[in-house]
């Protein structure tokens, strides 16, 4: 098989995921699990570096020589489109291929709950998607930016890393725009940002100190702000963000944070019983209470006030995933598997 006919392959197979590694088979991941297409067929390093290398341009080969690591956007034949890693390990060349559907998302398609639409209907403030790598923090993004293009009159302004869903203007006009061939770095284009005259912003990922230094300004500038961030829970995810500051900011930033964040949505992808995959979510807002634990850098508390506050929309992973459990969606032994508290699930069944 060559490269265009394993991606075509991922289309078909509904497969999230492409991995060519040296000395194994062509594997696909489908509902979570690396399938192999064929375990008797190992790829040599020639077979991988004559795919690698067929989807890139001279300018590409030569930037993915010297650095050793290239991630582009890219789309075959069968107009799927994919977001492509290309890396070397042990001197190998190797790539992993995220399957990007061509259809965006709606809130609705992703099951979210009512406070979400709430939350993209702000005029400022900092929301936060967060979760492990592959638990769909883009595709929640897309789904949100996209109930804004079709809900409001704004400016939205893009930065990603590759270019991952394209929108077209609806309501709202969308700048997208890429690292690479767009931005030279993630910082230097939120520091322009604000000249492109935006009301809604997307940073594709919060990388680094400077990144993570300036999307917090931004919110603070009367902007609504979406990042994402690759942490385990909201709680985490708010120490995250501080902890990465020098300890003589760390004040300042917590101060920054208690009044421009707006909400934390962290997600993970389950297998569902009946085949396919769903995200459970935690939520956390920032209600007064909230603000003030992170304020006084109390944030071994937030946990509590998520499980006590859902009558303020907030949703705690254990409480969502009981409740996935309860609608027959997912297993018990998948349930248990996520949850903070496992035992809360010991003596329930499903008749």
């Amino acid at each position: 098989m060559n490269i265009q006919e394993i991606l075509k392959l991922a289309v078909e197979k509904n497969a999230s995921d492409v991995h060519l590694v040296v000395d194994a088979p062509v594997l696909l991941r489908i509902d979570g699990e690396l399938t192999g297409v064929d375990a008797k067929k190992i790829l040599t390093r020639k077979e991988v570096e004559q795919m690698v290398f067929s989807l890139l341009n001279e300018e590409q080969k030569k930037r993915f020589i010297k650095d050793r690591e290239l991630d582009l956007s890219y789309e075959n034949d069968e107009e799927a489109r994919f977001r492509v890693n290309l890396h070397y390990e042990r001197d190998n060349v190797g790539l992993v291929a995220r399957v990007i559907s061509d259809k965006i998302p709606t809130l609705e398609d992703l099951a979210m709950p009512k406070v979400v639409y709430d939350l993209v209907n702000l005029q400022q403030g900092l929301i936060l998607v967060t979760g492990p790598t592959g638990c769909g923090k883009s595709t929640t993004l897309a789904a949100m930016i996209n109930y804004i293009n079709q809900n409001r009159k704004a400016s939205i302004v893009t930065l990603e890393d590759p270019i991952e869903f394209r929108f077209k203007h609806e309501k709202s006009i969308i700048i997208q725009r890429q690292l690479g061939s767009d931005m030279v770095t993630f910082n230097e284009g939120l520091k322009h940002v604000l000249r492109q005259d935006p009301n809604v912003i997307m940073v594709g990922e919060m990388r680094d100190l400077e990144t993570i230094s300036t999307t917090i300004t931004l919110a603070e500038t009367g902007h609504l702000v979406l990042a994402t961030l690759h942490t385990y829970s909201a709680a985490q995810t708010i120490d995250r963000v501080i902890d990465i500051f020098p300890p003589h900011q760390q004040s300042q930033v917590r101060a920054q944070l208690s009044m421009t964040l707006a909400a934390v949505i962290s997600q993970r992808l389950l297998v569902k019983t009946k085949g396919g995959r769903i995200a459970s979510r935690e939520i956390l807002l920032n209600t007064p209470a909230v603000s003030n634990l992170i304020r006084e850098n109390k944030i071994a508390q937030i946990k509590t006030v998520i499980e006590t506050s859902s009558k303020d929309g907030m949703v705690s992973l254990d409480h969502d995933l009981k409740k996935m459990y309860e609608a027959k969606i997912i297993s018990k032994e998948e349930a248990q598997s996520h949850m903070n508290n496992p035992e809360l699930l010991e003596k329930f069944r499903i008749i």
